[in-house]
């Protein structure tokens, strides 16, 4: 009998609704870095960006453990809520914040719970399904600034570290919930016959119900890798769109505002196909390096994180494009261009990468946009766009440079 073939599972049409919310959460994060930014307005859009990608990445992994079995209503109810969050991101600026932590709270109780339906445990990025990162933003609605920012940070903080942690002893991980949820029903099936004896003697009690044991969920590599490939294509198309807004307010189009969008697309462009090429993780590796979640959903979070960055200073170098830019933008932008070059670069060194293309391609580009960043200042906007879209091309000519070689070896 010939071998029968699995077909390849995509992104359903629940997902790709669900992804919706993502392009105007995005829009209105990009927006809290447009007006001269601070440390203040960054320090919101790192925390923020991070709570709505922490519930969509809840979210996603849980679909694409369950698959069929996936709840229609868990997820519309995610969305809705990602929605409330992306519309309270100006509240949150004032310092008004109730409704975004509410919504941020829920969001991950109700993926915690959805979790806990299926029957197993996410080993490789527990914090998915524990709630204990969500315990200091609770918290925070009690308290003032700066208290309320160092529990959100807290939160953040205590979210990535269970999951690194714990992730690296899965089986203990497992049998820790296993007992945990043993206890748990032991208490309930005590209460429940105390009670029934109270109430109802001489009748016998009702039989314990059957618990499934917990089995270690595991992810659908593929599908993953498309669902986090297409959230790299959001963020994307949101710095399009930060482009085409800028020169959409420009009354007169001149040579510098269309060098400055010719450089910004085509920055884009590139970083689209390092995607395209490499993954979601933009790097070059050797053979099929598949990477722990404990290292590739942090790294998914800067990247995108860092296209953000990108998308909102590509807005001001649009109305920038003959004089030079203001020093908070031009941070906003060059920092966001570092810190994709880093993760990209460590990444790589992770995943197998030649010592030549570290030492010519990654570390190199992550120091010329640093150094952009700080002696950039006389610089006109479409200077900086050009710049910026020739690292990136640096890194395209990569592929070129290793096929000639592989080219050159065969013959």
């Amino acid at each position: 009998m010939p071998p029968t073939t699995v077909e390849e599972r995509h992104a359903s049409w629940l997902e790709l609704f669900f992804d919706l919310v993502i392009v105007v959460a995005v829009a209105q994060l990009a927006g809290l870095l447009h007006d001269g930014p601070g440390l203040h307005e960054v320090f919101l859009f790192v925390v923020c960006y991070y709570a709505m990608w922490s519930v969509w990445t809840s979210i996603t992994l849980y679909a694409n453990v369950s698959g069929d079995l996936t709840r229609v209503r868990s997820m519309l109810l995610a969305m809705f809520g990602i929605a409330i969050m992306a519309a309270a991101v100006p509240h949150v600026a004032r310092g008004e914040p109730a409704w975004f932590i509410l919504a941020y709270v829920y969001c991950r109780l109700m993926a915690a719970g959805s979790w806990k339906r299926t029957s197993r445990i996410m080993t490789e990025w527990p914090g998915v399904q524990q709630a204990a990162g969500v315990i200091p933003w609770i918290a925070s609605l009690g308290f003032e600034t700066p208290v309320r920012y160092y529990l959100w940070a807290a939160g953040i903080v205590l979210d990535v570290v269970i999951s690194v942690v714990r992730s690296r002893h899965p089986e203990q991980l497992l049998a820790d919930e296993q007992r945990e949820r043993e206890e748990t029903r032991h208490h309930r099936q005590s209460r429940t016959r105390i009670l029934h004896r109270l109430h109802l003697s001489g009748r016998e009690a009702p039989a314990d119900p059957v618990v499934a044991p917990l089995q270690e969920a595991r992810p659908d590599r593929p599908h993953l890798g498309e669902r986090l490939g297409l959230f790299v294509i959001i963020v994307l198309g949101e710095a399009v769109a930060q482009l085409i807004d800028a020169a959409a307010e420009v009354e007169h189009w001149e040579r510098p505002l269309m060098t400055t969008l010719v450089a910004g697309f085509g920055l884009l462009v590139a970083l689209w196909w390092l995607t395209l090429r490499y993954g979601a993780h933009g790097a070059p590796t050797y053979g099929t390096q598949v990477f722990a979640l404990r290292l590739t959903m942090p790294a998914h979070y800067l990247m995108t994180g860092s296209i953000v960055l990108i998308a909102a200073g590509l807005g001001v170098l649009a109305d920038h494009g003959g004089e030079p830019v203001p020093t908070a933008n031009r941070w906003v932008l060059c920092s966001g261009a570092a810190l994709y070059f880093l993760t990209v670069t460590l990444l790589g060194a992770r995943g197998g990468a030649s010592l030549s293309w570290l030492a010519g391609w990654g570390l190199p580009a992550v120091l010329a946009a640093l150094l952009l960043g700080a002696f950039g200042g006389p610089l006109d906007g479409w200077t900086l766009a050009a710049i910026l879209f020739a690292v990136a091309g640096w890194h395209v000519l990569y592929r070129r440079r290793t096929d000639q070689v592989a080219l050159s070896t065969a013959e």
